[in-house]
């Protein structure tokens, strides 16, 4: 696995990369002080793992993970527990408390290395920005944060997005975030194959379809998992059987 060191402690970096050296199956392509400097890192090496601490000058761990369309594996490193404990809530993610202890590094990894081998990424790296612009599907991990809350998301847990305005809401599980992206951005970016424009305000998880209706005007209604009923205009109808063959 490909990591880069996140923190802008130069002890704290050393550290942990001499700790990392009884891993090797991580490979610390790459360090960075700043969040800034991790987001030209991430873009340029790929990383399959990133170690980020939370509180650094300038912006947060939490603020540079905005700025990325596709979020790495994520192994928070933090020096204040309580924070650590109640700012996310994550799927697949662990976090290390500084000083950082061998048992728990080891714990991490093996989380790490058992995420990867569960979704069949073989330890490959997973796209970020690059060119060509690389569609997001169902197996990529994206970063959503909504005031005080953070969740680290496999989109194929996502079944629906609902335009707000300037914002979409993301549905899933129980929660619905909201983040400052509009819908048509989010449609350049999901994979088509996954995830279908049904009308001028939802985007849905293809997978997330539980039941096809008839409707009025010729249109189709979709029931989702999550008991969402979503129109499709009778435009995106035409072009909803063509996909389906129906």
């Amino acid at each position: 696995m490909r990591a880069i060191i996140i923190d802008d402690e130069r002890l704290a970096r050393t550290e942990l990369r001499k700790l990392l050296q009884e891993f090797p199956e991580v490979d610390v392509v790459d360090e960075a002080s700043n969040a800034e400097e991790g987001v030209q890192k991430i873009e340029s090496h790929n990383p399959d793992l990133i170690f980020l601490d939370i509180q650094m000058p300038g912006k947060t761990g939490f603020e540079m993970l905005q700025e990325l369309d596709h979020a790495p594996t994520v192994i928070f490193t933090t020096a204040y527990d309580d924070y650590a404990l109640k700012a996310f809530e994550v799927n697949a993610l662990d976090y290390l408390l500084k000083p950082i202890e061998p048992r728990r590094l080891a714990d991490a990894v093996e989380k790490v290395k058992k995420q990867h081998a569960g979704n069949g990424e073989g330890g490959g790296a997973p796209s970020t920005y690059s060119e060509p612009m690389h569609l997001l599907g169902e197996q990529d991990q994206v970063f959503v944060k909504d005031g005080d809350r953070c969740w680290f998301v496999r989109l194929s847990e996502v079944r629906l997005f609902e335009s707000v305005g300037n914002y979409a809401k993301v549905f899933f599980g129980n929660n619905k975030p909201l983040i400052l992206k509009s819908l048509n951005a989010l449609e350049e970016r999901l994979d088509p194959k996954s995830f279908f424009r049904a009308n001028r305000k939802h985007i849905v998880n293809l997978q997330a379809i539980e039941k096809v209706e008839s409707y009025f005007n010729g249109g189709l209604l979709l029931e989702l998992k999550g008991g969402e009923k979503i129109e499709v205009s009778r435009r995106q109808t035409v072009k909803f059987k063509e996909m389906m063959s129906l």
